[in-house]
């Protein structure tokens, strides 16, 4: 929306007759709503020593999995306690594992002071999340979700909703004898989109309502997403992202899979659980079995 100042109590002076008006500037900028997905970085301590060192041990082996992403902080597990948290401190530790903190939330109102102080805005309190074992002192959020219809939800929600909108039905209305039939026009077939250039870390593909073939590399801290299946004919180093809009049977193909992330219909598998000598480096294809990402050899 633009933005108009209001003038003062006293009514404008109008312009003389014998005088045309004033012309208006242009507007300097406009002011538009806007929504903007982070992932969430639940601390579950407030030592300082602590945080460094689970981070440490966290990341370490994925130094690309954060490649610049915004994060908020969210401290609702330090919430009752109080506890102080040494923002200074832990910013700089959290933009050296390629995070970039922007917000916080749900802290006590000191917490969020503190937070403020340290430039993060306040981002809105997160949803109660299911309960479940603490890993470590920090708990990164890697989208996990309890069932498929949540699955559909915080994929649209958490990963794509920058580039993944509805899909209007188109609807043909008759009318025959008084009597209003409704009827739903079956969608064209969407042909497979094609990248045939390297995608750089930043760059993101999304191939919507059908497969996308990457004839090139795709590198560290690129994305690729598809509604329907993934082909790669080439190395796979960065993030892919098949049936973002729920669809439990797409699947990925790669000749050569080294991913930092691959999903299928919301369900992930990160670097954090090493691929098998048999299909690291090597062809592959990525399927979901039930709430299990299962990858195999792709037999030639």
């Amino acid at each position: 929306m633009q933005y108009t100042p209001r003038h003062a109590a006293r009514p404008p002076r109008l312009p003389s007759p014998s005088m045309p008006p004033a012309a208006t500037a242009p507007p300097g900028f406009d002011l538009k709503s806007t929504a903007w997905t982070l992932a969430a970085l639940r601390l579950q301590s407030a030592d300082l020593a602590t945080l460094v060192a689970a981070l440490d041990a966290r990341f370490a082996d994925s130094p690309g999995l954060f490649d610049g992403d915004a994060v908020a902080i969210d401290l609702s597990p330090l919430r009752e306690a109080g506890a102080v948290v040494d923002f200074a401190g832990l910013l700089p530790h959290l933009r050296r594992h390629g995070m970039l903190p922007v917000a916080a939330q749900g802290g006590s109102p000191a917490q969020m002071a503190a937070a403020r102080a340290a430039g993060l805005a306040e981002a809105p309190d997160a949803p109660a999340a299911r309960a479940e074992p603490a890993r470590g002192a920090v708990k990164a959020v890697v989208r996990e979700v309890p069932a498929p219809l949540e699955v559909v939800r915080e994929v649209v929600r958490e990963v794509v909703r920058d580039v993944v909108r509805e899909v209007e039905v188109v609807r043909e209305v008759e009318v025959l004898r008084e009597v209003e039939v409704v009827r739903e026009v079956p969608a064209a077939p969407v042909p497979p989109m094609v990248v045939d250039k390297p995608l750089r870390s930043g760059q993101r593909i999304y191939a919507r309502g059908g497969d996308l073939i990457v004839l090139a590399v795709v590198n560290v801290g690129a994305e690729v997403i598809a509604d329907g299946n993934i082909h790669v004919y080439a190395p796979l180093r960065g993030r892919a992202i098949a049936g973002a809009r729920g669809d439990v049977d797409a699947r990925i193909y790669c000749t050569c899979l080294e991913p930092q992330l691959v999903s299928i219909a919301g369900i992930y598998r990160t670097t954090e659980t090493p691929l098998a000598a048999d299909v690291l480096g090597r062809p592959a294809l990525v399927r979901l079995d039930g709430e299990k990402i299962i990858v195999e050899p792709l037999s030639s």
